[in-house]
Protein backbone atom coordinates (compact mmCIF):
# COMPACT_ATOMS: atom_id res chain seq x y z
CA UNK A 1 0.00 0.00 0.00
CA UNK A 2 1.60 3.41 -0.83
CA UNK A 3 1.77 5.38 2.71
CA UNK A 4 1.93 8.89 1.10
CA UNK A 5 -1.18 10.44 2.71
CA UNK A 6 -2.73 13.74 1.43
CA UNK A 7 -4.65 15.80 3.70
CA UNK A 8 -7.96 14.80 4.70
CA UNK A 9 -9.18 17.91 2.76
CA UNK A 10 -7.49 17.25 -0.46
CA UNK A 11 -8.92 13.63 -0.26
CA UNK A 12 -12.94 15.23 0.15
CA UNK A 13 -12.18 17.98 -2.58
CA UNK A 14 -11.62 15.18 -4.62
CA UNK A 15 -14.63 13.44 -3.89
CA UNK A 16 -17.36 13.29 -6.35
CA UNK A 17 -20.53 11.32 -5.21
CA UNK A 18 -19.20 9.20 -1.61
CA UNK A 19 -17.51 9.25 1.78
CA UNK A 20 -17.96 6.59 3.89
CA UNK A 21 -16.21 6.17 7.24
CA UNK A 22 -16.34 2.77 9.50
CA UNK A 23 -15.80 3.22 13.15
CA UNK A 24 -14.91 0.27 15.06
CA UNK A 25 -12.97 1.08 18.25
CA UNK A 26 -14.72 1.89 21.27
CA UNK A 27 -12.29 4.71 21.96
CA UNK A 28 -9.84 7.10 20.69
CA UNK A 29 -7.05 8.40 21.87
CA UNK A 30 -8.99 9.25 25.31
CA UNK A 31 -6.79 11.87 27.65
CA UNK A 32 -8.16 12.17 30.81
CA UNK A 33 -6.72 15.20 31.91
CA UNK A 34 -6.99 17.70 29.57
CA UNK A 35 -9.47 18.29 25.63
CA UNK A 36 -12.72 17.75 24.60
CA UNK A 37 -13.09 14.17 26.83
CA UNK A 38 -11.78 15.99 29.83
CA UNK A 39 -13.92 18.79 29.10
CA UNK A 40 -17.28 15.96 28.55
CA UNK A 41 -16.28 14.30 31.50
CA UNK A 42 -16.96 17.44 33.72
CA UNK A 43 -20.02 18.31 32.00
CA UNK A 44 -19.56 20.29 29.55
CA UNK A 45 -21.64 19.58 26.14
CA UNK A 46 -22.40 21.79 23.00
CA UNK A 47 -24.73 24.38 23.03
CA UNK A 48 -27.01 23.27 19.54
CA UNK A 49 -27.77 27.02 19.18
CA UNK A 50 -23.88 27.90 19.12
CA UNK A 51 -22.42 26.83 15.69
CA UNK A 52 -19.70 28.95 16.07
CA UNK A 53 -18.31 26.97 18.98
CA UNK A 54 -18.21 23.32 17.43
CA UNK A 55 -15.53 20.91 16.13
CA UNK A 56 -14.05 23.17 13.57
CA UNK A 57 -12.58 23.00 10.67
CA UNK A 58 -13.86 19.74 10.26
CA UNK A 59 -17.82 20.78 10.15
CA UNK A 60 -17.31 23.31 7.76
CA UNK A 61 -15.15 20.37 5.44
CA UNK A 62 -18.26 18.43 5.52
CA UNK A 63 -20.60 20.92 5.00
CA UNK A 64 -19.07 21.72 1.84
CA UNK A 65 -18.54 18.55 0.88
CA UNK A 66 -21.92 18.10 1.76
CA UNK A 67 -22.84 21.33 -0.07
CA UNK A 68 -21.65 20.01 -3.52
CA UNK A 69 -23.73 16.67 -3.51
CA UNK A 70 -21.66 14.49 -2.00
CA UNK A 71 -23.30 12.11 0.24
CA UNK A 72 -21.27 11.54 3.71
CA UNK A 73 -22.42 8.75 5.71
CA UNK A 74 -20.66 7.06 8.70
CA UNK A 75 -21.11 3.80 10.62
CA UNK A 76 -20.07 3.11 14.01
CA UNK A 77 -19.83 -0.30 15.36
CA UNK A 78 -20.13 -0.20 19.11
CA UNK A 79 -20.13 -2.87 22.77
CA UNK A 80 -23.04 -2.25 25.09
CA UNK A 81 -22.96 -1.31 27.28
CA UNK A 82 -20.99 1.53 25.66
CA UNK A 83 -17.72 3.08 26.86
CA UNK A 84 -17.43 6.75 28.26
CA UNK A 85 -15.84 7.82 25.06
CA UNK A 86 -18.32 6.38 23.04
CA UNK A 87 -20.93 8.05 25.14
CA UNK A 88 -18.91 11.28 24.57
CA UNK A 89 -19.21 10.94 20.45
CA UNK A 90 -22.90 10.04 21.08
CA UNK A 91 -23.10 13.42 22.97
CA UNK A 92 -21.67 15.71 20.05
CA UNK A 93 -22.77 13.94 16.84
CA UNK A 94 -25.30 16.03 16.74
CA UNK A 95 -22.79 18.59 15.19
CA UNK A 96 -22.28 15.68 12.69
CA UNK A 97 -25.10 15.41 11.89
CA UNK A 98 -25.98 19.17 11.64
CA UNK A 99 -23.12 19.82 9.34
CA UNK A 100 -24.72 16.94 7.01
CA UNK A 101 -23.13 13.77 7.82
CA UNK A 102 -25.33 10.91 7.86
CA UNK A 103 -24.43 8.79 11.29
CA UNK A 104 -25.73 5.32 12.06
CA UNK A 105 -24.63 3.18 14.95
CA UNK A 106 -24.37 -0.86 15.19
CA UNK A 107 -24.43 -2.78 18.66
CA UNK A 108 -21.32 -4.94 17.87
CA UNK A 109 -23.11 -8.21 19.05
CA UNK A 110 -25.43 -7.70 15.70
CA UNK A 111 -22.14 -7.21 13.16
CA UNK A 112 -20.58 -10.84 14.17
CA UNK A 113 -21.19 -12.51 11.28
CA UNK A 114 -20.02 -9.16 9.13
CA UNK A 115 -16.81 -9.83 7.08
CA UNK A 116 -15.08 -6.69 8.41
CA UNK A 117 -11.65 -5.27 7.69
CA UNK A 118 -8.77 -4.79 10.51
CA UNK A 119 -8.63 -1.24 10.58
CA UNK A 120 -10.88 1.63 10.76
CA UNK A 121 -11.23 3.43 7.33
CA UNK A 122 -12.67 6.15 4.70
CA UNK A 123 -13.54 5.11 1.79
CA UNK A 124 -13.91 7.62 -0.97
CA UNK A 125 -15.89 7.54 -4.06
CA UNK A 126 -15.84 3.70 -3.81
CA UNK A 127 -12.17 3.51 -4.67
CA UNK A 128 -10.02 5.50 -2.73
CA UNK A 129 -9.39 4.02 0.84
CA UNK A 130 -7.42 5.92 3.74
CA UNK A 131 -6.99 3.49 5.94
CA UNK A 132 -6.59 4.53 9.91
CA UNK A 133 -4.21 3.25 12.28
CA UNK A 134 -4.45 2.94 15.90
CA UNK A 135 -2.44 1.90 18.95
CA UNK A 136 -3.77 -0.42 21.45
CA UNK A 137 -4.31 3.10 23.80
CA UNK A 138 -6.01 4.33 20.82
CA UNK A 139 -3.45 6.78 19.73
CA UNK A 140 -2.92 7.49 16.02
CA UNK A 141 -0.42 4.66 14.63
CA UNK A 142 -0.46 6.31 11.26
CA UNK A 143 -2.62 6.38 7.88
CA UNK A 144 -2.09 4.63 4.28
CA UNK A 145 -3.85 5.41 1.17
CA UNK A 146 -4.31 2.10 -1.14
CA UNK A 147 -6.95 2.17 -4.47
CA UNK A 148 -6.45 -1.80 -4.47
CA UNK A 149 -9.52 -2.98 -6.10
CA UNK A 150 -9.90 -6.51 -3.63
CA UNK A 151 -9.27 -4.24 -1.04
CA UNK A 152 -12.49 -1.19 -1.95
CA UNK A 153 -15.03 -3.60 -2.53
CA UNK A 154 -14.10 -5.30 0.92
CA UNK A 155 -14.43 -2.19 2.29
CA UNK A 156 -17.37 -1.05 0.08
CA UNK A 157 -19.08 -4.68 0.92
CA UNK A 158 -18.43 -4.32 4.95
CA UNK A 159 -19.85 -0.67 5.03
CA UNK A 160 -22.82 -1.65 2.96
CA UNK A 161 -23.22 -4.89 5.65
CA UNK A 162 -23.05 -2.70 8.96
CA UNK A 163 -25.28 0.51 7.14
CA UNK A 164 -27.79 -2.47 6.05
CA UNK A 165 -28.14 -3.21 10.22
CA UNK A 166 -27.17 0.00 12.19
CA UNK A 167 -29.76 2.30 13.60
CA UNK A 168 -29.80 5.88 12.79
CA UNK A 169 -28.09 8.27 15.36
CA UNK A 170 -31.66 10.03 16.04
CA UNK A 171 -33.19 6.48 16.99
CA UNK A 172 -30.38 5.10 18.75
CA UNK A 173 -31.07 4.40 22.06
CA UNK A 174 -27.25 4.92 24.11
CA UNK A 175 -26.93 1.48 26.71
Amino acid sequence: MPSSVPPFSELLAGCTHSAVHLEMRDSYAVDYEKGPFADWRAGFRHDPANRASWWRPWLDLIQETVGRGVVVRRARIVSEPVSAYTRFLYDGTFTNVAAGEQVRWLPRRRASDIALPGNDFWLIDDQLIRWNHFTGEGASAGQEVSEDPAAAKLCTDAFEAVWARAIAHDQYEIR
